[in-house]
């Protein structure tokens, strides 16, 4: 199981939200790559990545960002936020992410998800972000009445690298993941599931960790990182023996 360190990008910087209100961001590092590389440096060894203003525009808006981000590193990158066509994931691909994730467009356009898995095997993976239950997309502004479940299920055939399931009434406010429901979600599917939103302490990587063999292959961590929460030596050794992004 591995543990990915989070960056998310707002007007250029390193922030955290609180249950993905962009009114209630925190500012953690202004240089992005300076941030990357310090990750790197902890030992970690693939990158969660996440352009915040574009998940809103539908369109990548810190692309300089980003594209600094890979250039300061060498470790895999997995990017989300405003990838919502096949010109935008085939642009991040050849300038180095290792993985794309699809959120608002799993909901909006699934075939662009099946042609996408189908074209880059192993690097395009799913974002399904619940509240309550229920899918929200657009950077978690626009609520649905989708159930997580029923749209990870739509997908299992496409041949997704990972579902990424946020909980985000959990996400950056230090409450804990949702280990029950990730684990739940993880067992009804075939599709590999990293979990998301609401790491607090090295006890919820512990049970996580009991739930691997339902198909949980990764946690995001953001916010406990940042703070200090979250040792990372002993968080990486109560996860270690999984295998990264390269394979």
């Amino acid at each position: 199981m591995i543990l990915f360190p989070a960056i998310d990008l707002k007007d250029g910087a390193c922030v955290r939200l609180v249950r993905g209100d962009m009114e209630q961001a925190v500012v953690f590092n202004a240089d992005p790559a300076a941030q990357a590389k310090a990750f790197e440096a902890m030992g970690f060894e693939a990158l969660h990545l996440v352009d915040l203003n574009g998940a809103f525009e539908g369109k990548p808006i810190n692309a300089g960002a980003v594209e600094s981000v890979l250039k300061a590193i060498k470790m895999p990158v997995q990017l989300g936020g405003g990838i919502r066509n096949m010109e935008t994931i085939e642009l991040w691909l050849g300038k180095g992410v290792k993985r794309v994730i699809l959120g608002t467009a799993a909901l909006q356009k699934p075939l662009l998800v099946h042609e996408a898995c189908k074209k880059f095997p192993g690097q395009v993976a799913i974002a399904i972000d619940a509240r309550e239950g229920y899918v929200a997309v657009s950077g978690w502004a626009e609520n649905t009445r989708v159930k997580a479940l029923d749209l990870a299920l739509r997908f299992e055939d496409a041949g997704a690298a990972a579902i990424i399931y946020t909980d985000i009434s959990r996400d950056g406010a230090l409450t804990g993941l949702n280990v029950e429901g990730t684990s739940d979600l993880a067992y009804a599917l075939t599709t590999p599931v990293i979990a998301s939103g609401g790491v607090s302490s090295l006890q919820d990587l512990i049970e996580l960790k009991r739930e691997e063999e339902s198909g949980i292959i990764g946690v995001i961590s953001g916010r406990a990182l940042y703070d200090g929460r979250l040792p990372v030596k002993e968080a990486l050794e109560i996860l270690k023996g999984a295998k990264g992004l390269g394979g």
